[in-house]
């Protein structure tokens, strides 16, 4: 009988476990279940730790239990792999186990006004002041900022940190800590790919960076050991699974690169869930983006392996804008909806939409943007909303495209692509003519980077949504 693998997914809005024939790639069971977004303030986005690791737990035990009614001896299962979104902070007390406050999720805006310090204080006034060691911007996005905010407005994680019981992770370290024994024993590691994306790490040495941490004033001390992407962590210590090694840990879009074989220079995937992320490989180099992308750690698969670099256009709202559309806005009743209602009328009809609920991010890195419809007109319907909303999500990825192939100079021949919103037909074929045919497109998106124009310098920080005082205390 051929060996098993399988994956804990935790992504944003759920949380999935995957068994394959490691032989044949061959799917064997799946299951998955939501995950609750908590939005205690505008612009504040967040999880609870608990429920991460409930639905971790749910899906792992139901997809057993799938496999017994397959047939299928668990006990085939040699391995299990981690893939997590990214930059989502959380810090827990190793002592109780207990989380300290609700994770942040990566798409909060609450730390605009942290960032706005953080640029003043350095010497350039540039956000781009550490890019040279981190390949990032300061912005929101990343997780060193939420760290700050929490250690600034949580006094139970101050207290912590005091008494030497903080421990602060992305979503991977939290679920192999939890998985491997928590405060009995738990390992606490992160791999490559997920440090590149803290702002604490630097990219070249391949390490946590001092000078980085004195920077954000962050004590070392409570952050993971960082191992390569594919070795052994720790093992399952309870369950269906105890026993069974804990080998693989990639951020969840190195892990598409991955898993679109994307293993060659100039190899690229773009993965639309409710961002959007183009990632190309540009191998055991990195290549510093003149034009607004980051440079981020691709994989390091084992300890004596390179690691490997990619260039990244990170956008905040792709298929969440289409949530907001169903949940906000009421004018579909499922997300499948959409794509039927935008072919209805074929045409935005001149309709634009900026979806920049969280800010813009690649290749702008604007915080102050906020999110716009405009062209408007007596005319405009429902369906013209909804294919100006798919048409959004295409044209954040042109942009992205455009200043990739900029960077590397050799424009894309092939893009491979994943993620929910894939199964649209409608917006895969958008995605083609914008991306392809540039007198179908030009004018249309010439249009909306002047939509996005507008959409900026709409937020400040005296207006944005920061603490005032202490936070509210975490959902349950």
């Amino acid at each position: 009988m051929d060996p098993l693998a399988a994956a804990i997914d935790q992504g944003t809005s759920s949380t999935r476990f995957l068994v394959f024939n490691t032989k044949t790639a061959q799917l064997i069971s799946h299951h998955q279940v939501e995950l609750k977004q908590h939005f205690p303030k505008e612009g504040w986005v967040e999880a609870d730790p608990r429920e991460i690791m409930d639905t971790v737990h749910e899906c792992l035990e139901k997809t057993c239990q799938k496999l017994a009614q397959l047939s299928v001896d668990v006990s085939r299962i040699k391995a299990v792999g981690v893939t997590n979104q990214r930059e989502t902070t959380l810090v827990w007390d190793k002592e109780t186990g207990e989380p300290l406050y609700n994770a942040i999720v990566w798409l909060d805006l609450r730390t605009q006004s942290t960032v706005e310090r953080l640029i003043t204080k350095t010497p350039s006034r540039s956000k781009n002041h550490l890019k040279h060691k981190t390949g990032l911007p300061i912005s929101t996005y990343f997780s060193a900022v939420k760290l700050r905010w929490l250690l600034d407005n949580v006094e139970a994680v101050q207290q912590a940190v005091l008494s030497k019981r903080a421990m602060f992770g992305t979503v991977d370290s939290w679920i192999i800590w939890s998985l491997t024994g928590g405060r009995d024993g738990g390992v606490h590691v992160t791999d490559v790919s997920n440090a590149s994306r803290t702002l604490l790490f630097n990219i070249h040495s391949l390490d946590w960076d001092p000078e980085l941490c004195s920077f954000f004033d962050i004590p070392m001390e409570i952050l993971p050991t960082v191992r390569s992407s594919s070795e052994i962590y720790g093992r399952m210590r309870s369950g269906s699974l105890a026993g069974v090694p804990i080998s693989g840990c990639l951020g969840d879009q190195s892990a598409a690169l991955v898993g679109q074989m994307c293993f060659e220079e100039g190899q690229a995937k773009n993965t639309y869930g409710t961002g959007c992320f183009l990632l190309r490989n540009t191998g055991t180099k990195p290549v510093m983006s003149e034009h607004g992308l980051i440079t981020t750690i691709a994989y390091k698969l084992g300890r004596d392996k390179p690691a490997c670099y990619a260039l990244e256009g990170s956008v905040a709202i792709a298929g969440a804008v289409i949530r907001w559309l169903r949940d906000n806005m009421c004018i579909v009743q499922s997300s499948s909806e959409i794509e039927q209602l935008a072919a209805e009328a074929g045409t935005s009809y001149g309709c634009y939409f900026v979806p920049a609920f969280s800010g813009l991010y690649a290749p702008y890195w604007e915080p102050s943007a906020r999110g716009i419809i405009c062209g408007l007109t007596q005319f405009t319907n429902r369906s013209h909303l909804a294919f100006a909303a798919l048409e959004a999500v295409c044209f954040q990825t042109r942009e992205i495209l455009d200043a990739m192939n900029q960077d590397c100079c050799i424009p894309l021949p092939v893009l491979g692509v994943d993620g929910g919103m894939t199964g649209n037909r409608l917006l895969m074929q958008l995605q083609a003519d914008i991306l392809c045919i540039p007198v179908e497109s030009e004018l249309r998106f010439a249009r909306w980077k002047k939509a996005v124009q507008k959409s900026m310098n709409w937020e400040t920080s005296e207006t944005s949504c920061t603490s005032n005082g202490k936070p509210p205390p975490p959902q349950r």
